[in-house]
């Protein structure tokens, strides 16, 4: 009776200790896997990317899509992503003030521009210049835009208003979404007359036509850096840094629309 309750005993701890290491392996692979924050206006071309690098990488990333605001306070407090990805400067920088970005590793990777959308269907059209009417072509509807507090999309598409002097006339028009992708969708869906997007997003949306393009000097250079963060533990890390300046990563990059700013680096 006593061998038979060892036994038994034995048996438990060793299935006890089998489900631990089998629950355990799920999560220790996922802090493994590669895992970059990237702003919801990267997602067609940086999916693209993503799946062209995993042969140099030796695996795909986990990429989380979302205003570049958002992830930068998901960083701020602790989520665990190896690559951030913004669509400005400004949120780039806001992690570098705090230490929690490897300033070494951050390079200026993309340019874009903003134009004004329309739903596909819509007769809209406008020369985007000083004082142009953008809230007659309006009328009743509203005009889609990114948070202009936080939102990169949003802080340029309201800096070119201020600049072209309109926003006084729309600005109690504007609907303002929590990402640009969002934005883009209250147009396509036709709940907005109008949108202030980037050119890569109106690229990759059918329901949307491109009514205007913003001049370049209407509002500040739109550069998207990328950096590997202080917190990042994964050893493939630097080699996806260095394939998204690859000369595939450029022609994707390219293919959706954005300016590659980055020199490229030889495989």
């Amino acid at each position: 009776m006593r061998k038979r309750s060892t036994g038994t005993g034995l048996a438990a701890a060793i299935g006890g200790l089998a489900v631990m290491l089998l629950a355990a392996t799920p999560a220790a692979m996922a802090q493994e896997k590669l895992t970059v924050f990237a702003a919801a206006s990267l997602k067609n071309a940086l999916d693209a990317v993503n799946a062209a690098c995993e042969a140099e990488v030796g695996q795909q990333a986990t990429v989380s899509y979302a205003a570049s605001s958002a992830l930068a306070k998901q960083i701020e407090e602790g989520a665990p992503a190896d690559v951030f990805m913004s669509a400005d400067l400004d949120w780039m920088k806001y992690l570098a003030d705090k230490n929690l970005i490897k300033a070494d590793t951050e390079t200026k990777l993309l340019g874009n521009q903003i134009v004004l959308v329309a739903p596909a269907d819509s007769q809209a059209e406008a020369k985007i210049e000083n004082g142009f009417d953008l809230a007659g072509l309006l009328g009743d509807g509203k005009l889609a835009m990114g948070d202009v507090k936080a939102v990169p999309a949003g802080k340029y598409g309201k800096a070119a208003l201020e600049s072209l002097g309109v926003w006084p006339s729309v600005e109690g028009k504007v609907a303002q979404a929590e990402n640009v992708r969002a934005a883009l969708k209250l147009v396509s869906t036709g709940e907005a007359a109008l949108g202030i997007v980037y050119q890569t997003d109106a690229n990759a949306e059918k329901g949307v036509k491109v009514v205007g393009v913003f001049p370049e000097d209407s509002h500040p250079p739109i550069i998207y850096p990328v950096a590997q963060t202080a917190g990042s533990k994964d050893a493939e890390t630097p080699a996806f840094l260095k394939c998204l300046q690859s000369a595939k990563a450029k022609e994707l990059f390219e293919a959706q629309g954005f300016t590659v700013l980055a020199p490229m680096v030889s495989n």
